[in-house]
């Protein structure tokens, strides 16, 4: 077991290694060095001082050498500085990162909560008005994120029907947004994963004596592919999202600005490195969720 776990990590570092040139180029390529950024905001600088600042951040050096000590800083975890802000850019990313999760993580338990129930409901069930209500989940499956957000918005903002709950501009009212767009793709998914089981086994377990819970348990395990592939989709619609959170969340710093909001301010600000970065943190964190879940599923296969 090990020995396969070494052989894993070893087989990943050229992949690694790879990603960092690709970053460091990316943050190489965009126009305008930082001192360049800084000369444009705080005036003009003499070429003397334009020289010392250059060799203050090493930008005098050959490329190879330049990536040399940014690999090494990132690998000791120092990110620098951010020159607009005056904050490392590791606790920038760190702030971001947590209320990114915390928020991700409460709006999918709930739509899983929610969604895969009433997939199950809808797909099993017969009843009148089923296929208006399976049109109105495929219909919200492609829902504009910034249309969802502006729905919330108007129902929390203060002069909506739900101004009194005081929710605007928080992260529950994220939370709801999130909920919303991320629920009928967790219904949907789960109504067809649930849907292409054979349509007698529900009977058949009935009369083998499985009881009630005992039923919905082989049922899941059955469809554990879909259900899997739903909470996947849930997750990407959450942690990618940037129109409702910015409507109902007011990307305010330290409370409700997220990877995906601060991505927008940072680039607006003209902090490309920094808004790199992020979306780095952000491709990295929702690659390691998908290949967890990926994995399970796998194995279930298996």
């Amino acid at each position: 077991m090990r020995r396969y776990v070494l052989l894993r990590t070893l087989s990943i570092l050229p992949a690694l290694l790879g990603v960092s040139v690709a970053v460091f180029l990316l943050v190489r390529l965009i126009p305008g060095t930082v001192v360049d950024q800084m000369v444009g905001t705080e005036g003009s600088y003499s070429e003397e001082s334009m020289r010392a600042l250059r060799a203050f951040f090493g930008l005098d050096a050959p490329i190879h050498v330049q990536y040399a000590r940014w690999l090494g800083a990132v690998l000791r975890g120092d990110l620098g500085t951010s020159w607009r802000t005056g904050l490392p850019v590791v606790q920038m990313i760190v702030s971001r990162l947590e209320v990114t999760v915390e928020l991700t993580l409460v709006a999918l338990l709930v739509a899983g909560a929610v969604g895969v129930p009433l997939g199950y409901a809808l797909a099993r069930g017969r009843f009148r008005g089923r296929t208006i209500l399976l049109a109105l989940v495929n219909t919200g499956m492609g829902m504009p994120p910034v249309v969802v957000g502006l729905v919330v918005w108007l129902l929390l903002t203060r002069s909506g029907p739900l101004g009194s709950l005081d929710l605007i501009y928080t992260r529950r009212a994220m939370v709801l947004a999130q909920f919303l767009i991320a629920t009928p793709l967790v219904v949907g998914f789960t109504a067809a994963s649930v849907q292409a089981l054979p349509p007698q086994l529900p009977d058949l377990l009935a009369s083998l004596g499985a009881g009630r819970l005992r039923a919905l348990w082989i049922l899941s395990a059955e469809a554990r592919l879909g259900l899997l592939a739903a909470v996947m989709a849930g997750f990407g619609a959450i942690v990618s999202e940037v129109g409702a959170s910015m409507t109902v969340g007011g990307n305010l710093r330290g409370s409700t600005r997220v990877l995906t909001t601060a991505i927008v301010t940072e680039t607006g600000r003209g902090n490309l490195s920094v808004a790199l970065a992020l979306g780095v943190v952000l491709l990295l964190l929702a690659f390691l969720v998908n290949l967890l879940l990926t994995v399970v599923q796998q194995r279930r296969v298996r």
